[in-house]
């Protein structure tokens, strides 16, 4: 067990839980998915100065793989058919539910590095953050998230007209 896990864990904790939000929509699920994260950390050699960038990568990556998993779908899905919303919003929750079903199944069928570089930037890491976390120089960040964010685009449009 690593002698810096409680110190890496209070401060990167709150990060890793919304990298992997915002790729699976759930907390619960978000929290799940860090703990698998930090106990990979504990076991590895990863240098503390490099901790954050490695969590968050990681918490991206892990949190596609439950993503990409049918059987988490499947149940994601399901819950989110019975969120208990009530009133006349009841067209609106059912549409932004689904769409983000969608945005989370196209992202999950994009190139891994496409998604992990979203999924980071979009999570509030910086440029130079994102850069460090992808070994990547920070003038490509861009460039990347942009192609990315068109792959997404092509891929929900694709996935649109054939629905």
């Amino acid at each position: 067990m690593r002698a810096d896990l409680e110190q890496v864990f209070r401060s990167a904790y709150p990060r890793v839980v919304a990298v992997a939000a915002r790729v699976l929509g759930s907390r619960d699920e978000a929290e799940d998915v860090a703990q698998e994260v930090f106990l990979t950390f504990g076991r590895s050699a990863v240098p503390a100065g490099e901790a954050v960038g490695w969590l968050s990568v990681a918490a991206a990556h892990t949190a596609l793989n439950h993503l990409r998993s049918s059987r988490r779908r499947a149940a994601r899905e399901e819950a989110a058919g019975d969120d208990g919303a009530v009133g006349p919003d009841v067209a609106d929750t059912v549409v932004t539910l689904e769409e983000r079903r969608r945005v989370r199944a196209a992202l999950a069928r994009l190139p891994r590095k496409h998604a992990v570089a979203l999924v980071l930037r979009h999570s509030g890491l910086s440029y130079a953050e994102v850069a460090a976390a992808l070994d990547l120089s920070p003038g490509s960040v861009g460039t990347t998230v942009r192609r990315a964010e068109t792959a997404l685009r092509k891929e929900l449009n694709r996935h649109a007209s054939s629905d």
